[in-house]
């Protein structure tokens, strides 16, 4: 089973060994006669034995995995004219008169966010002090902290952590469609970068035993019960099908460019968002 070279690659891509879905090697029998996972099954809440937890999986495997959804509905993505949509816990605010480019991470570890990130980053820096931007991640502060340092560090770019998917929500950016992650031009994509740093920032932070429970997660928790909220998939890595996106906002407060990733791949056009504004 997964002997296939295609397959093998796939799977190694995503953090997974060529033999961690092999199911063949357990046996349909104990040495008790007692059928395996059944005894598990009535001790776990989730309704799988023990080693089917999602939790047993590599954090890089889980972020394939469907989240919880968002604890806000998820809006219509704001149109240029629009006023900034404010967020459930009001993370992000505009109309202080300096104008803002807030980009949409997709998560840590992705290759496409990292070059949008970096020209973030590089626009940033040409324009302190007149120019605010931000980055936002619904990756864990750990792993997207871990991420940013790998890049070179944040510099003048405000990174904000979302790890409930709130603040995305509030935008109109919710989960990407079965073609939006698996169309041919990401797949082509995909293979072609080499800036996936998803294992190596998933290897420093399990190394380092930076697992922490996040506060996101906590809140999570006590929403829908510790059990549930443990069973599932983890938000450390964040999630591969959270859309991206893109968007200016002036010194008023209101939105003048808006830009939502049609594909798993798009890199959001920093250079257009800053035009707008005038850099």
């Amino acid at each position: 089973m997964f002997t296939s070279l295609t397959t093998k690659l796939a799977m190694r891509k995503v953090g997974l060994s060529s033999d961690a879905l092999d199911f063949s090697s357990k046996s349909s029998k104990s040495n008790d006669g007692s059928m395996p996972g059944l005894d598990e099954l009535e001790e776990s809440n989730s309704g799988w034995p023990t080693w089917m937890n999602t939790k047993k999986l590599p954090l890089t495997a889980q972020a394939w995995l469907s989240p919880a959804p968002p604890p806000v509905p998820v809006a219509e993505c704001p149109k240029p004219g629009d006023l900034a949509p404010l967020d459930r816990d009001r993370r992000l605010t505009f109309g202080g008169g300096r104008p803002v480019i807030v980009l949409f991470l997709r998560c840590v570890g992705c290759a496409f966010a990292q070059k949008s990130f970096l020209a973030l980053r590089d626009l940033a820096i040409k324009n302190q002090g007149r120019l605010t931007c931000i980055a936002v991640s619904h990756s864990s502060r750990e792993a997207t902290r871990k991420w940013v340092d790998i890049l070179g560090g944040a510099w003048n770019v405000e990174v904000v952590i979302d790890e409930d998917r709130a603040i995305y929500a509030a935008w109109g950016l919710g989960l990407g469609s079965i073609w939006y992650m698996f169309n041919p031009t990401t797949q082509i994509q995909g293979w072609k970068e080499k800036g996936w740093l998803g294992i190596k920032v998933a290897d420093s932070l399990q190394r380092t035993n930076s697992l922490r429970p996040s506060a996101a997660a906590a809140n999570s928790a006590g929403a829908v019960g510790l059990g549930e909220a443990e069973e599932g998939p983890s938000t450390v890595m964040g999630n591969k099908w959270q859309q991206a996106g893109l968007f200016s906002v002036d010194g008023r407060g209101t939105v003048i460019w808006a830009e939502k990733a049609l594909r798993a791949d798009d890199v959001m056009d920093i250079r257009a968002a800053a035009g707008v504004l005038g850099f």
